[in-house]
């Protein structure tokens, strides 16, 4: 059963899963989406899993995101530094609703972007994270516990909008900080196709 309520100001969705093995997912949209955005994509990758999935407080025009931006690719830091902190009391109140363990982050662009805040700024709220076309959060990244922590960062090797530089820094910064990081360049631009629905499909069934 669907459930859509607010908490911690956060409209979201949570579905319980049939597989209690599986680490659930919390699912984080990209601009402009909100919390049904990546249901059929949690579905898709990892079958029985339960799914948290919260809609992103911020408004840019009558789009949805999980922090500012001053410009394309020019985040402000301040904003999402406060974002990171409210997104990861809410993970922390569902975990108490919902009876769920550390969840894995499944984001895509903005919700990639957040989740990678998440594993620097607050690391004990994460188990892992797949990040889809991410890039660095931080010009100054906090330090991070993230001994074996498992991370899957799948870029486009033609995304206008994610630089390369800035997702190879990304997954340095995250192997600096002791995560277990794969990261996959796959031919493909922003939007994400087939070949990520399979990396990801196998990246969690082995995590």
């Amino acid at each position: 059963m669907t459930a859509t309520t607010v908490a911690a100001d956060f409209i979201h969705v949570f579905e319980p899963g049939s597989e209690p093995a599986r680490r659930p997912l919390l699912l984080l949209h990209g601009t402009g989406g909100d919390e049904r955005d990546l249901l059929s994509l949690g579905h898709t990758v990892a079958p029985g899993a339960s799914l948290l999935s919260p809609r992103g407080k911020i408004l840019e025009g009558s789009a949805s995101r999980f922090f500012r931006r001053l410009a394309e690719g020019v985040f402000d830091e301040a904003d999402l530094k406060r974002r990171t902190d409210e997104l990861a009391e809410f993970v922390l109140w569902a975990q108490e609703r919902y009876g769920l363990p550390a969840p894995i982050a499944l984001g895509f662009s903005n919700g990639a972007n957040i989740a990678a805040a998440l594993l620097l700024q607050r690391p004990d709220i994460l188990a892992g994270a797949a990040l889809l076309r991410a890039m660095v959060p931080f010009a100054e990244p906090p330090r991070a516990d993230l001994a074996g922590k498992p991370v899957l960062i799948l870029s486009g090797a033609f995304d206008p909008i994610v630089p390369k530089a800035s997702a190879e820094r990304l997954a340095w910064q995250l192997g600096e900080n002791g995560a277990v990081v794969e990261h996959r360049v796959l031919p493909a631009g922003h939007g994400l196709g087939q070949a990520d629905i399979g990396l990801l499909g196998d990246w969690l069934a082995r995590h």
